[in-house]
């Protein structure tokens, strides 16, 4: 017997989350087989405030043939190369956690290892000194590719900041050429069938909504797979406890710089995302520990230049669904899960859950091995990102505050006990870290015990020799780069 197929996929939320799903299951699902509906209202906020992505949005991009000149006129984007953390690990003390790997894999051996030899022997260069894309940050540079073709650098990870709101509109475009019914109106009930599958939605004018899969991006108010289908939520707060957040937009006075800046404060810590046209700002805080009057007064310190709109409180609460897919609903973005911005994870959830969602698209009488697959890798990313924000938080040396303290204290989760000790071990990192962790651990002062064994056997003259060469690479490349507002400029006029 035939099994019944998928025809009909109903989408509740717009925002970010909605019209990226859109988007790429419409491009994905050719539309003389698939109906595709988002249902959204222009009464309902959405958050909008995602603006820092990494290197996964391009091949989003790429997968949807979305041209990048385009992309970024459209969102008002900039380009990012990391995240430069301030006073995370003692105050006064900065690093950049870059994109892709600091230094080179050589021989086989990750390059930290080479850098942790040639301390013990007396170096004093941070590790960040050996990243090209950290030292063009710091400078304002963006790489350019045809200046490097064919160079040590020629490839390299970069991402970009962008304005939310209108990344969302912009796919709503890409969306509804695509062959996407856009309807107006807000969900008044929610119908199931006598299997506990969703039926339907009926709006308050009345008008019902048939489908054979939904998906929830209605972000916190998570309507179908909290409200109606009850699926848990997993309280992660007793490890990520910030729950709030003043955000605001402020003037661009100062040039574009191509990375987010983090700084840490007495109960959390604060952001600085330059797009095109305007600095997005955000303060992130625990209020059990930090009033919001208090967190109110030392946001406008951090502002420095004049507001273009009120400042705005969110709430939240860290955490994810114990299943992101039940029944014939999936929930993607903030219905699903939240992780705190510090590593810019939001927009690369959005886009793991269609992905994976897209590569196991199921038949509809029987999702149950689809489902399984699906929130096995969805849990399992989510627990990971969970783990290295939770890293940053813990490696902190802060003397001065009850907060970061209780950070210092807290009991860990077992996976990330278990990464952590190998590297304050060893300095050993998993396959496919691209080099995260080691920034972030040796940037708040985390040194391994030991280094590679492997490296006794490098003769101490020649490890300095290659370090040495190292950044020089870095400082003659450099040489050759356009500013980060220069090279925005440049792409604008090809994009035309």
């Amino acid at each position: 017997m035939n099994k019944r197929q998928i025809r009909k996929i109903v989408i509740l939320g717009g925002g970010t989350a909605g019209w990226m799903t859109a988007a790429a299951v419409a491009n994905r699902l050719p539309s003389q087989f698939y109906q595709i509906v988002l249902v959204e209202s222009e009464q309902i906020g959405t958050v909008g405030v995602g603006e820092s992505t990494i290197p996964h949005i391009r091949q989003f991009n790429e997968t949807l043939g979305i041209d990048e000149a385009e992309f970024v006129r459209e969102t008002n984007a900039t380009f990012k190369l990391g995240i430069q953390f301030k006073h995370w690990g003692k105050s006064g003390e900065s690093y950049i956690h870059p994109f892709g790997e600091v230094g080179e894999l050589t021989n086989g051996i990750d390059f930290h290892h080479y850098w942790l030899k040639a301390k013990s022997l007396g170096l004093t260069d941070s590790l960040d000194q050996y990243s090209f894309l950290a030292q063009a940050a710091l400078e304002q540079k963006f790489p350019e590719k045809a200046q490097l073709k064919g160079e040590k650098f020629s490839q390299y990870a970069y991402s970009y900041h962008i304005d939310a709101t209108a990344y969302a509109g912009f796919l709503r475009k890409y969306a509804q050429n695509k062959g996407v019914t856009r309807i107006e109106g807000q969900v008044e009930q929610v119908c199931n069938s006598d299997k506990g599958d969703i039926e339907s939605l009926v709006l308050q004018n009345g008008q019902r909504i048939y489908g054979d899969l939904f998906i929830d991006c209605s972000g916190f108010r998570a309507l179908l797979i909290d409200d109606n289908l009850k699926v848990e939520f997993e309280d992660w707060t007793h490890w990520l406890p910030v729950n709030s957040a003043m955000v605001a937009q402020t003037e661009l006075t100062e040039a574009v710089y191509p990375m987010t800046i983090a700084t840490a404060h007495k109960a959390g810590w604060a952001w600085k995302i330059p797009l095109q046209h305007r600095m997005g700002n955000g303060f992130v805080y625990d209020n059990h520990f930090m009033s919001d009057d208090e967190a109110g007064h030392l946001f406008s310190q951090h502002l420095n230049t004049k507001p273009i709109n009120e400042p705005r409180i969110l709430r939240f609460k860290t955490g994810v669904r114990s299943k992101l897919w039940h029944q014939n609903c999936i929930a993607i973005g903030l219905s699903g899960g939240f992780l705190e911005p510090l590593e810019s994870t939001s927009i690369y959830l959005i886009q793991l859950g269609i992905f994976k969602f897209l590569e196991l698209f199921p038949h509809l009488e029987d999702m149950s091995a689809e489902q399984a697959e699906y929130n096995r890798i969805m849990q399992h990313s989510y627990q990971t990102i969970r783990d290295f924000i939770i890293l940053h938080y813990h490696l902190n040396q802060k003397s001065d505050s009850e907060f970061w303290q209780r950070q210092q204290q807290m009991s860990l989760p077992e996976s990330l006990q278990t990464r952590l000790a190998a590297f304050k071990e060893s300095g050993r990192v998993e396959l496919g870290q691209f080099g995260v962790w080691s920034a972030v651990c040796i940037g708040q002062n985390l040194i391994p015990k030991r280094y590679d064994a492997r490296l006794d056997w490098l003769a101490d003259s020649e490890l300095m020799k290659f370090l040495s060469i190292q950044k020089q690479q870095i400082e003659g490349a450099k040489t050759k780069l356009p500013t980060a507002a220069e090279y925005i400029k440049n792409l604008m006029k090809q994009g035309r």
